[in-house]
């Protein structure tokens, strides 16, 4: 089994590196400056206890890529990239077995629009990527939690190879046949996403988060969506992850903050607190909160301005004061 990565940013990078370095054929597909500095120098990862650069082939197109039975494709791009990828891969692999290895619930119904075999992966993963060519990994001695099913339910023999794959590659993973509901539980959690990127640490940032929470609870509640519980959630991460510093510093952010801090100009907040904002336009749930938080993180990341940079009380009480009216 090879496995074609596609999106090698800090989720892709991360584990396209482990999977390199504990032997598997591995190709990463790439853009832009963090392509041309692995090329030139390899992947560098850095965790708590290591810094090492992996030597793994490097493509800037699935065109690139001469495609093999066996092969499995990892989609690990942000969730707003997924329709170009899409049409990409489509004209190089029709056929591969592809793996959401993305936050969101939206990419796997996608995909299947596309491809017979699509996989979901729920992530628990503290990665970062901020510089070309670097990946940074910050929990040890488990790099993260990836559970994978087949989408939308059960477990097949490509499930099964690709669970012990991330096994032997510092991950733990649990093959799921309800891996979506335990997607949805990270959605929950990723709903606070743009409410990092956008403020600062403090009580109204908290507030803000929990409020943006509440509405996704209610949401899924009203839609008869299953999710697992915050109990179940805390049994499966346990103490398996460690979050430990990383060439003596703390891990800054998320995936949404990163977004912000590189300036890329797009944001994944469409794909979790709009998942959320059109659930309850569906069902006839007030969502004001996520849809004040989908707006400022795009708003920001359009404008390019850096995390932290809007006052969260000015956020938190134009979110009471449209949920009161």
């Amino acid at each position: 089994m090879r496995f074609v990565v596609y999106g090698a940013g800090a989720v892709g990078g991360v584990v396209g590196a482990r999977l390199a370095q504990a032997g598997h054929d591995v190709v990463l597909i790439a853009r832009g400056a963090h392509l041309d500095a692995m090329r030139n120098g390899g992947l560098r990862i850095q965790s708590h206890d290591a810094d090492v650069v992996v030597d793994v082939e490097t493509v800037a197109h699935p065109r690139a890529v001469i495609f093999r039975p066996g092969d499995v494709v990892v989609f690990s791009m942000k969730s707003q990239d997924t329709a170009a990828a899409v049409v990409e891969l489509t004209a190089a692999a029709p056929d591969a077995p592809v793996v959401c290895l993305q936050n969101g619930v939206a990419n796997e119904r996608a995909l299947l629009r596309h491809f017979p075999d699509v996989y979901a992966v729920c992530v628990m993963l503290p990665a970062t990527h901020l510089q070309p060519g670097v990946v940074q990994a910050f929990s040890a001695p488990v790099t993260g939690l990836l559970d994978i099913g087949r989408y939308p339910s059960g477990v097949d023999t490509t499930v099964e190879a690709i669970a012990a794959a991330f096994r032997a590659s510092t991950f733990e993973s649990v093959p799921r046949d309800d891996v979506m509901r335990w997607k949805y539980t990270k959605l929950l959690m990723n709903l606070g996403n743009a409410v990092e990127a956008a403020c600062a640490p403090g009580d109204a940032r908290n507030e803000l988060h929990a409020l943006v929470h509440a509405e996704g609870v209610a949401c899924l509640d009203r839609a008869g969506v299953s999710y697992a519980s915050a109990e179940e959630d805390r049994e499966r991460r346990g103490e398996r992850m460690r979050i430990r510093p990383v060439a003596g510093e703390r891990r800054g952010g998320g995936s949404s903050w990163q977004s912000l801090a590189r300036g890329t100009g797009t944001i994944e907040a469409d794909y979790l607190n709009g998942e959320i904002v059109l659930l309850g336009r569906l069902h006839g749930v007030p969502t004001p909160a996520n849809e004040l938080v989908r707006r400022t993180a795009n708003l920001l990341a359009r404008e390019r301005r850096r995390p932290g940079s809007v006052d969260a009380r000015e956020l938190l009480a134009q979110a009471t004061a449209t949920g009161s009216g």
